[in-house]
């Protein structure tokens, strides 16, 4: 089912969300509904406060791209990007690598606005799974800022909040038209 996708204003998207405790047949329900929503939305993640739920729980698929990434690696040895899409998380743990790299970052929930953002390049991620395993990534490119990107709304960030100081004004001229319609 496609569910609605909150819009920027909505107070669901600044909330620091709550642990997923129990993973059950309506929690997989939902997570189904949002990978069909986020492919809907032609979008490469969703956070769970994206669809008004204030739990961490997050899907990523970035395989329309192989490209988009430099390595992958799942457990301590080499994947690859298919093996794992679309990848589903809940209540995730990062590291990040010292180099950092700006790219432009567009959001389902802000949908008129793109902006580049500095992000960390390299992401080490716990990433709990459904069956109880705990996948343990390390990657770079567009994977990297994705689970970083989704892991923000579960701490009720987005990536407006992320800009440099010169682009703020330009993306605050934007929400407020975007907010006024």
């Amino acid at each position: 089912m496609i569910l609605d996708i909150v819009q920027y204003g909505d107070p669901v998207l600044r909330e620091r969300c709550g642990k997923v405790e129990e993973v059950d047949d309506e929690l997989r329900k939902l997570v189904d509904d949002m990978i069909e929503t986020m492919y809907d939305a032609q979008g490469v993640g969703l956070a769970a406060p994206q669809i008004g739920k204030a739990i961490r729980l997050a899907v990523v698929d970035v395989s329309h791209d192989p490209e988009c990434i430099s390595f992958l690696k799942v457990d301590g040895k080499d994947a690859d990007l298919a093996s794992i899409m679309p990848l589903v998380f809940i209540n995730p743990e990062l590291e990040f690598g010292k180099e950092r790299e700006k790219d432009t970052e567009g959001c389902l929930s802000i949908s008129e606005i793109r902006a580049d953002v500095r992000r960390p390049a390299v992401v080490k991620a716990k990433l709990p799974q459904l069956d109880g395993r705990v996948l343990e990534i390390e990657t770079d490119g567009l994977l990297s800022r994705a689970i970083q990107h989704e892991t923000d709304h579960l701490n009720g960030v987005l990536f407006i909040d992320r800009v440099s100081p010169a682009a703020k004004v330009s993306v605050k001229r934007k929400l407020k038209r975007l907010v006024e319609g």
